[in-house]
């Protein structure tokens, strides 16, 4: 079943507990911190249910048709197809929603290609995981993810001598219905719009606290949940026009806080397994399926980077300086290479599991890891790029209201090239992308989604054939002559 962009607006409005510090926000739909982002992700939903766009968004299996991130790829064919879908979702929002609804998705249908390895683990665990892939799907559902222990307070061993809460989410009760979960778990991107909250474990846990590897769904309006956000950078926006992406983009992070949450058994996935709770994604496609979205959407993101640039270039007469298009065909350049990068992984894809088709794992770790390295100095060329101009704006588009006001900008803030409004809403969009709240959590976003940059390049010296660099090595040191000819 496809949902329409009002049945997910609806879906929203069941009851859920948000915080915004001490307010307590009952509809995000309709309040000003979140109502234009709800209308994004509602966007999103009317995109792929369009009819005029089925083949483009979505599969058919047993008379059914589900959105193309739900898919068990089993040959390129099916990742190509999976991952044009994703591209079409990532332009939508310029590359500006990291965690728009196909990104989870890709984590629990990597999972599902080989839930076996869930009931190796537990009896059943596995079975629950394939049957939740299948609600999920069925229902279109909008999944978040809450996984690694809250930032600056995750070892017991610095507050020696501290009395002290644990915060960390961990098992707390168990009986024959299910499990009880305490604490909190970050970075809940997105759940305000979600449906459901994934927990689980991408940083390893020590065997002394299995009770924090509970791997599970939560319901966003279960009892006990609450997601407190950061400050939400559309609240503070009068105008479109000033903030452009503040208004619509803010996708919101959130911490999940579970204060004694039943969890029932069918919809929990590990427990008690510390060193399984995050191998499950390197041991099967989830890690891969979720982390190939992320490089689309970076690629989707660098198209929007280098339009504005030269657009940018174009408003201030300087489009044709040789150094101001260097720096253009460099913006370009890298715009070429993620989207080399992200169809190399499709080209070279895997053939794994079995039966199963995995975009090149080792390109996509790289990929990752190029992202990371290069976001800032993309950032900082367009910042140098546009120079003064953002700043050269009048505070708001309001100004437009005072006749007198709008006589006087239109005749003296207009170029040869671009009209006044123009030119304002250009560099309004620029200072929205490189030196508001919402570009300065964009520069930390782009850093960390992915895990710090060490266990990024930890995970491409895994995935890296060691043993045949070694073997070239070795193979040219044997040819050396030790002796005279």
């Amino acid at each position: 079943m496809l949902v329409s962009g009002n049945d997910k607006l609806a879906r929203m409005r069941d009851g859920r507990v948000i915080y915004i510090g001490r307010e307590r926000v009952d509809d995000v739909t309709t309040h000003p911190a979140f109502r234009n982002g709800a209308k994004t992700i509602a966007a999103l939903y009317d995109l792929k249910a369009d009819a005029a766009q089925r083949d483009a968004f979505t599969f058919e299996e047993g008379g059914e048709r589900f959105g193309l991130h739900w898919l068990r790829c089993r040959t390129r064919d099916d990742l190509a197809r999976r991952m044009r879908a994703m591209k079409m979702i990532a332009d939508a929002t310029f590359g500006l929603i990291g965690r728009s609804p196909d990104h989870v998705a890709g984590l629990i249908t990597g999972l599902a290609t080989r839930f076996e390895l869930l009931n190796e683990l537990t009896s059943g665990f596995g079975d629950n995981l394939i049957r939740f892939h299948d609600r999920a799907r069925r229902n279109d559902l909008y999944l978040s993810f809450a996984v690694t222990p809250p930032s600056g307070i995750r070892d017991r061993e610095i507050y020696t001598g501290a009395v002290r809460d644990d915060p960390t989410l961990r098992v707390v009760g168990e009986d024959d219905s299910g499990v009880v979960v305490s604490g909190m778990k970050m970075l809940a991107t997105g759940a305000i719009f979600g449906d459901e909250v994934y927990i689980g474990n991408l940083t390893a846990i020590d065997e002394k606290r299995q009770n924090e590897s509970i791997t599970a769904a939560i319901p966003n309006n279960a009892p006990g949940v609450s997601f407190w956000a950061r400050e939400p950078y559309e609240r503070g926006v009068r105008q479109e026009a000033d903030y452009p992406l503040s208004f619509r983009f803010d996708e919101t992070d959130t911490v999940l806080v579970c204060d004694r949450v039943k969890v029932p058994w069918e919809r929990v996935f590990l427990h008690n397994n510390g060193a399984m709770s995050r191998r499950i994604y390197i041991e099967t496609p989830a890690n891969c399926y979720q982390n190939h979205q992320s490089n689309v959407r970076f690629w989707a993101k660098m198209g929007l980077i280098a339009g504005l640039a030269s657009r940018m270039c174009q408003a201030n007469g300087v489009d044709k300086i040789p150094a101001v298009r260097e720096t253009l065909g460099r913006l370009a350049a890298l715009e070429a290479t993620v989207g080399g990068l992200v169809n190399g992984q499709i080209e070279a894809y895997e053939q794994w599991p079995q039966d199963y088709a995995t975009p090149n794992r080792r390109i996509m770790y790289a990929t990752l890891n190029w992202c990371q390295e290069h976001h800032s100095e993309i950032i900082d060329a367009l910042r140098t790029l546009a120079g003064a101009a953002p700043l050269q704006m009048p505070a708001s588009i309001d100004l437009l209201a005072n006749p007198e006001l709008k006589d006087r900008f239109e005749r003296w803030f207009g170029t040869p090239s671009m009209p006044a409004l123009d030119r304002l809403k250009l560099y309004k969009l620029a200072w929205d992308l490189i030196g508001s709240e919402f570009a300065g959590r964009h520069m930390l976003y782009e850093r960390f989604y992915a895990g710090n940059s060490i266990i990024v390049r930890n995970q491409s010296d895994r995935e890296a054939p060691w043993d045949a660099f070694h073997a070239t090595v070795d193979g040219l040191l044997e040819r050396v002559q030790t002796t005279d000819c």
